[in-house]
């Protein structure tokens, strides 16, 4: 028989205990994972309820607004759908531009904010890099612009009469 000599034994002994130590890793990562998989699928289940099948779809007005019967009588509205996140400083920045946006030019144009940590499947649908990001779309749905970070309010009405919409403020065209 053959004889190990101690210094080979001690070697075995660390490979071993070495390969029981990465084992245990794997399996805690494995175990992690699908823990996790399962709650984010879960969550999911609860929140497709709450995510109205509009938000999911690029092609849908997303304005909660304008009640159903008005939706019908009018031709689509180009759209302004900021993707971003209420901790987000840029986005942050970017709210109250919005809600002016949103209320000066609401008969030309909608304006409409995703929160994409709160509700990820709808990152995930319009293909989300960076928070802020900010798509324009025509009345029937199809991508004119996408741009990422801040926008200032100049440069968002600026795009939309680069891209063909009319953006005169709704106090001006009314009197």
């Amino acid at each position: 028989m053959e004889q190990i000599s101690p210094d080979r034994a001690q070697r075995s002994g660390r490979w071993k205990k070495i390969f029981i130590v990465v084992g245990l890793i794997v399996i805690v990562a494995a175990i992690f994972l699908a823990r996790n998989k399962r709650q984010t699928a879960g969550h999911a289940q609860g929140r497709r309820r709450e995510i109205s099948q509009e938000t999911m779809l690029p092609g849908r007005e997303l304005s909660a607004a304008a009640d159903t019967a008005s939706r019908s009588r009018m031709a689509p509205m180009p759209r302004l759908i900021d993707l971003g996140a209420d901790k987000c400083v840029p986005c942050k920045m970017m709210a109250p531009i919005l809600e002016e946006l949103k209320e000066e030019y609401g008969g030309i144009f909608t304006v409409e904010f995703i929160d994409v940590w709160k509700e990820p499947e709808v990152g995930r649908r319009w293909r989300i890099r960076v928070i802020p990001t900010q798509i324009f779309l025509d009345g029937s749905g199809k991508e004119l612009y996408r741009h990422e970070g801040f926008f200032s309010r100049e440069d968002i009405l600026e795009r939309w009469k680069e891209v063909g919409v009319e953006v005169e403020r709704r106090e001006d065209r009314y009197e």
